[in-house]
């Protein structure tokens, strides 16, 4: 049988990814006249499908797939209170660029720190622990120049001093935590989509141990436990996804970029497991056989069957 060629594998999947998006934005529409604060997971598809996309092209994607699912989630303003301070949580972990998709997309973390000052936050910090060093990773990620832009402050946590905190999990009882992230006024959690050797799927969940210090090597004896513990004391209340281009495989760090997948969504909730359980299909894997996520359910964090809650998805071009 003869092989189709990459190009016509990525159209064929844009394509049909497009076709389900159509069918849900019909139910949607139908939910039209609910309050926009009722929904729960806001998905947000690229269309046209863009094969070979520039960077500008990836830039105005982003700006405006972020801004849209946060439009379907009843908009920041539902979130955001006059003077809050507001923590944006990227995946901010690796020392490579944004093409190679290990970072949150450096024009999705931009607009989220643009959408908080306009619904009125008094200051917008974006910071991550970085696994390599926040210094080299925050620079190779290009997420210094967008924040800065769009009026955020950088902050460097190595420079913070973290805070013993009572976890009361079934792992983590006592652990150090900033409490820069853990006191603001609200926590924005914005992982990249990837594959991840241990958990399967890095997305919501697994992006809160940027908020931890110590040895976090330590967890991976029972990383979903961990995870859980964590995720069940930070309270999550918005998540946004960046799954523009995913690591499909070699994750969390990847680099290769041949295991980069163009799939042009920014998906955003107010439930991360449902969040993760959408990114855990998006990669081809079953959420229901997700330790992590199952435990996370468990706990009350969320979720996983998220087609379940009520969803908007439209089409952005």
């Amino acid at each position: 049988m003869e092989e189709r060629s990459r190009r016509q594998f990525l159209k064929a999947t844009v394509l049909a990814s497009g076709a389900l998006g159509l069918a849900r934005y019909a139910v949607s529409q139908e939910a039209a006249s609910s309050p926009p604060a009722e929904t729960e997971i806001s998905i947000a598809r690229w269309k046209p499908p863009t094969l070979e996309p520039s960077h500008d092209d990836i830039k105005r994607m982003a700006v405006k797939l972020t801004e849209q699912a946060m439009a379907n989630l009843g908009g920041m303003s539902r979130f955001v209170k006059r003077g809050d301070v507001v923590w944006i949580k990227p995946n901010i972990g690796f020392r490579t660029g944004p093409e190679q998709a290990a970072n949150t997309n450096p024009d999705v973390v931009g607009t989220l720190v643009r959408l908080c000052l306009e619904a009125g936050a008094k200051q917008v910090k974006v910071g991550d622990n970085s696994c390599f060093g926040v210094r080299i990773a925050y620079a190779s990620s290009g997420i210094v120049e967008p924040v800065k832009a769009a009026g955020g402050e950088i902050v460097y946590l190595d420079n913070c001093t973290p805070r013993d905190f009572d976890i009361n999990g079934d792992r983590l009882a006592v652990w150090p935590l900033y409490a820069e992230i853990v006191e603001s006024d609200l926590v924005i959690n914005v992982p990249v989509l990837k594959q991840h050797a241990l958990t399967k799927v890095s997305a919501c969940m697994k992006n809160y141990m940027g908020v931890a210090a110590g040895t976090r090597y330590l967890w991976h004896k029972d990383l979903p436990t961990c995870l859980a513990d964590l995720a069940g004391f930070m309270k999550p209340r918005l998540s946004v996804l960046d799954a523009l281009r995913v690591i499909t495989k070699g994750g969390p760090t990847g680099g290769d970029l041949s295991d980069v997948l163009l799939k042009g969504i920014v998906a955003a909730g107010t439930d991360p497991v449902a969040l993760d359980a959408f990114g855990a299909e998006q990669l081809g894997l079953d959420p229901q056989e997700s330790r992590m996520m199952a435990k996370c359910e468990a706990r009350g964090i969320g979720k996983v069957a998220y087609r379940g809650l009520k969803m908007r998805e439209v089409e952005v071009a």
